[in-house]
């Protein structure tokens, strides 16, 4: 909010969601993809196994050539997309885990310089050290994974760091070794479906039979992996999160589609997998298709779900979505939103009033007018006291807010999936103003005299 708002057309968080999931499915392909190569190269050299030699040599091609271009590029993309949507957020997961970013960064350019140095040494080093390179990269991109998962975690669950701010205690967060687990899994299972598809270039049906049967049974480990850690990660977060998609009732019920949707695709995927291992005659390029795209399915869900779980918050029980800190409500109350909002003084100067200043700076991180969320639809049927009684009860609940930061159980907002509204009486006619403004009639213009 102490920056200029950027309002794509889709909405910010849809943008960072697209962004995100295309970069998860590559990345943990890189990850389990190294894994699972080193397996294979390892029974390659010693059985002399050719067949597993020439896998492991065309799907290390599709390794430097999906994951290491396509995914460094999407990776590049969702700073890019992060910092324009959420530059708050991003400066202060910066700043609190900057050390760990640096470790994670030296870790991917070992990937990076690994995974090309193992391309580029195909039968012109001894097949020993060539193995050597392949479990290095291996071991660079799971550290990669070991180091960005306490961040991602600590976005949804920060633990003790509230009280402490320790780097350790952000780090080390409740959710941190569940997700880590269910990532090492969705890796698996990504890296079998990946791999398959090379697999299947195999000419000799024996030899690719066994590749595949091979390659399932890293999948399914994988698959039962990613579901241990699943279940691990639910009951790792607390009462307030897991009643967005838990229960009868839950709060969100799109959250709960979304986690319906995270195990039946695990369960379809390892079912193919175990279905291709056993009938070779399933063993055909309709059917890895289907089943690296339930693979997907695991993951994007999974994104879906610890994204939407952190609602109303970027950072929970710190930041919201829009920006403000708990810690700033009663200041922003008693000042205004628009002193934090900087550039606010300067649109106001403007044809902008004061309503569209508030909303901007409140609202329009995760409201667009027509699209995502579109507010005008949302307030199509509130007139003016009506919106000023909702603004009115979302300030209420910037108490209950603090309590539950500070700990205390019994505390619940009245409106728990929205931040609430901060500012003063001022503001909030209008915004409440404005708001209704959106959907009244337009006047009709004057004809020109002739």
């Amino acid at each position: 909010m102490d920056y200029p708002i950027w309002n794509p057309a889709i909405g910010g968080g849809v943008l960072i969601g697209i962004v995100a999931i295309l970069h998860v499915v590559v990345s943990h392909f890189a990850i389990g993809g190294g894994i699972t190569l080193g397996i294979l190269e390892t029974l390659a050299v010693r059985n002399g196994d050719r067949a597993f030699r020439e896998l492991a040599r065309r799907g290390s091609w599709l390794l430097v050539l999906v994951s290491t271009v396509f995914g460094a590029i999407s990776g590049v993309a969702i700073w890019f997309t992060i910092g324009l949507v959420q530059p708050a957020a991003t400066s202060s997961l910066i700043h609190t885990f900057v050390w760990g970013w640096a470790i994670e960064w030296g870790f991917f350019l070992l990937e990076i310089v690994t995974a090309l140095a193992y391309v580029a040494t195909w039968d012109k080093v001894r097949p020993r050290t060539h193995l050597v390179l392949i479990w290095l990269y291996a071991f660079a991109a799971f550290m990669s994974l070991v180091v960005i998962q306490g961040i991602l975690a600590f976005m949804l669950t920060p633990g003790r760091w509230i009280a402490t701010g320790s780097f350790w205690d952000g780090f080390l967060n409740p959710s941190y070794v569940p997700g880590l687990v269910f990532r090492t899994g969705a890796c698996l299972l990504l890296a079998g479906g990946y791999l398959t598809l090379s697999a299947l270039r195999e000419k000799d049906r024996g030899a690719r039979a066994r590749a595949v049967r091979l390659l399932s049974a890293i999948s399914v480990a994988g698959a039962a992996l990613a579901a241990l850690g699943g279940l691990w990660w639910e009951r790792s977060l607390p009462d307030g999160v897991t009643r967005f998609f838990l229960g009868a009732k839950p709060l969100l019920a799109s959250l709960a589609a979304t986690r319906h949707l995270v195990l039946w695709a695990l369960a379809v995927s390892a079912a193919l997998f175990l279905l291709t291992a056993l009938l070779p005659r399933l063993q055909n390029w309709g059917l890895a298709v289907v089943t690296l795209l339930a693979a997907f399915a695991v993951l994007g869900g999974y994104e879906r779900l610890r994204e939407g779980s952190r609602k109303p918050f970027v950072i929970r029980d710190q930041m919201f979505s829009n920006g403000v800190l708990v810690t700033e409500i009663d200041r922003l109350n008693r000042d205004g939103i628009l002193s934090k909002a900087r550039w606010g003084p300067l649109e106001r100067a403007g044809k902008a009033e004061t309503g569209r200043a508030v909303f901007r700076a409140e609202c329009s991180t995760c409201h667009t007018l027509d699209g995502y969320l579109g507010i005008r639809k949302i307030v199509e049927p509130m007139d003016a006291d009506l919106a000023t009684m909702f603004l009115t009860a979302l300030r209420d609940d910037g108490a209950a807010w603090k309590a539950l930061r500070a700990g205390d159980g019994t505390a619940k907002p009245g409106y728990p999936t929205m931040p609430p509204f901060v500012g003063t009486d001022a503001e909030l006619d209008a915004l409440a103003r404005y708001l209704v403004s959106l959907n009244a009639p337009k006047v009709a213009e004057a004809p020109r005299a002739r």
